[in-house]
């Protein structure tokens, strides 16, 4: 099973240390998230990252910055969008829908199927798929080892996603709400959870 961490949506002064050392602890994949952001940011951010690294990072929007920095790939965030034209490299994308799933898989290294648990971070955003639609669609076969669970993740849900034989699990809110990105600097409790995610997943 995979373990991807999404970055929080907004950028924050020891962002690039936390990332480094949970590169350090083994994270393989990263995915730069900041919506609506200025790409001069994002820019930023792989410049303070060890030049090794960024061909662990997925990029969610400016998908130049992929070419540029030699990242991993390019992640498509709306299920109707394609792939840049001449695009050839790796690519993921976000799927909300059972039904649409089985097309987002053709057309993707890896699928990202949200709203599987209500999300840490925003409360307003709940769980649209139950665990019966779950497990049907586990049972036949529909989540493989290319679909990985977006939404709700923490110690229980990813034993959860882990049993209904999700490939990986992708988790935000459950890792950057244990940093107060305004009043602390010292992030030991957060890779401390990393760790422990790590061996969950095995």
């Amino acid at each position: 099973m995979k373990l991807i961490i999404m970055t929080k949506p907004t950028f924050f002064v020891e962002e690039d240390k936390i990332l480094t050392s949970l590169f350090d602890e083994g994270m393989d994949n990263l995915h730069l998230y900041k919506p609506g952001a200025s790409p001069m940011y994002s820019e930023r951010l792989l410049t303070l990252l060890p030049e090794d690294l960024d061909r662990k990072v997925t990029v969610h929007e400016h998908f130049y910055l992929k070419e540029e920095y030699g990242l991993k790939g390019i992640h498509i965030d709306n299920e109707t969008d394609t792939a840049p034209q001449g695009y050839k490299g790796h690519v993921s994308r976000t799927c909300t829908d059972l039904n649409k799933l089985k097309d987002a898989k053709r057309n993707a290294d890896y699928v990202l199927l949200k709203y599987i648990f209500d999300s840490q971070t925003d409360r307003s955003k709940k769980a649209t798929l139950s665990m019966d639609a779950l497990e049907q669609a586990a049972k036949c076969g529909l989540i493989d080892k290319h679909v990985y669970a977006l939404g709700g993740m923490n110690d229980d849900t990813v034993r959860m996603a882990k049993d209904l034989g999700f490939g990986g699990v992708v988790i935000c809110g459950d890792l950057w709400n244990r940093f107060n990105i305004h009043q602390e600097m010292d992030y030991k409790e957060l890779i401390q959870h990393f760790k422990r995610l790590k061996k969950i997943i095995g």
